[in-house]
């Protein structure tokens, strides 16, 4: 049985995102928890609150056990690139791209209860 959470439009850069994520790729939960609360990023909240959901969903929709879970399969794409302005020297106008993420973790309790 595999459950997941995806966070839509995140903002954070996929690119420093990806780091956090590679930390907990393969874990378990007990694992997972302790690096994500350790490491002092943005994107270690993000993420922390992504795979809580996920396991929320593993929990109470299909009588999962929480002590079974592994990451089973978490990835980063990127999101809507907002563009914004900021303005440069001698009168010119440069282009600030404020890059956003689609978080997305996949939990796993590796039984394979599938239909």
């Amino acid at each position: 049985m595999e459950t997941y959470a995806i966070h839509k439009s995140a903002m954070v850069a996929p690119r420093k995102a990806r780091m956090t994520m590679d930390l907990i790729r393969g874990k378990n939960i007990s694992d997972a928890r302790a690096i994500l609360a350790t490491t002092n990023t943005k994107s270690s909240r993000l993420i922390s609150k992504v795979l809580e959901s996920a396991i929320a969903n593993a929990v109470n929709n299909f009588e999962a056990s929480e002590n079974d879970l592994v990451i089973s399969e978490c990835f980063i794409n990127p999101g809507p690139v907002y563009k914004r302005i900021k303005f440069a020297s001698r009168g010119n106008v440069d282009r600030r791209d404020k890059r956003t993420s689609h978080i997305t973790v996949k939990v796993s309790d590796n039984k394979g209860g599938n239909k």
